[in-house]
């Protein structure tokens, strides 16, 4: 009979808390392909396993999921000029800064974003991202998560109207909506995976009705792919995502 092929990972001498109905003190857990392969107290039911760790009585728990964030805001986080300025009145001043933001600014905070949430115990996060100044930006926010091993949700978000339609955006970080439809069915396409576990998918989020009006917001049907991706439009009653 050939023998067992081994887990990639096995914690023992473990705190682990599976749910609110199920805790192992002094456990094991073990990993396969990155998903979680079994669980015991009994040390010699322990799949073999290429690499092990001895938790020496830590706690072990499910990453935690962050379903909120704007992750190239780090750039302009603690702004002094703002930090006490209303909701609109600190979007409007920090607009111009963000029109700023590039390739390199983008893949940066969103690298620290990302790395301060591993350090926090979460390994799965969505990102609204939806100032566009630059093409493929969501692009240099997906190389940081992969480069980081990073679960990643990547939001589209989209805005058509700016300030010289009535809005609250500057003209340089809105779009029309070809081109937004244009750029969801090209995530999509290069990198959304409906796969169970995967670590990148595409969700479609345009941003409140006062900056992108109901008729413009793109729909997940443009792709095959589309099918298996969130459409994720915001509150008309708050106006956020």
């Amino acid at each position: 009979m050939p023998e067992a092929v081994p887990c990639d990972l096995v914690i023992t001498n473990a705190y682990i808390y599976i749910d609110s109905e199920r805790e192992i003190a002094g456990g094991w857990i073990a990993l396969a392909e990155g998903r979680v392969h079994s669980v015991g107290a009994d040390p010699r039911q322990t799949p073999a396993a290429t690499t092990r760790i001895d938790a020496q009585g830590r706690l072990v728990t499910p990453g935690l999921v962050n379903v909120h964030h704007h992750m190239y805001q780090n750039l302009t986080r603690s702004y002094a000029p703002v930090v006490n300025a209303s909701l609109f009145d600190w979007l409007t001043m920090l607009y111009p800064m963000w029109a700023e933001i590039d390739d390199e600014s983008v893949y940066l905070s969103t690298w620290v974003a990302m790395a301060e949430l591993l350090l926090g115990g979460c390994t799965l996060s969505s990102d609204h991202m939806y100032v566009h100044p630059r093409r493929e930006l969501i692009d240099a926010q997906i190389r940081a998560a992969t480069d980081l091993g990073f679960r990643f949700y990547a939001n589209r978000g989209s805005m058509t109207r700016s300030t010289a339609d009535g809005g609250l955006p500057p003209v340089t970080v809105v779009q029309d909506a070809d081109e937004i439809l244009a750029d969801c069915v090209r995530l999509i396409d290069g990198y959304h995976d409906p796969s169970p576990g995967a670590m990148t998918r595409i969700a479609l989020a345009p941003c409140s009705p006062s900056r992108s009006p109901h008729s413009s917001w793109p729909r997940p049907h443009a792709s095959p792919r589309a099918a298996t991706c969130a459409y994720i439009p915001t509150s008309p009653r708050t106006g956020t995502s």
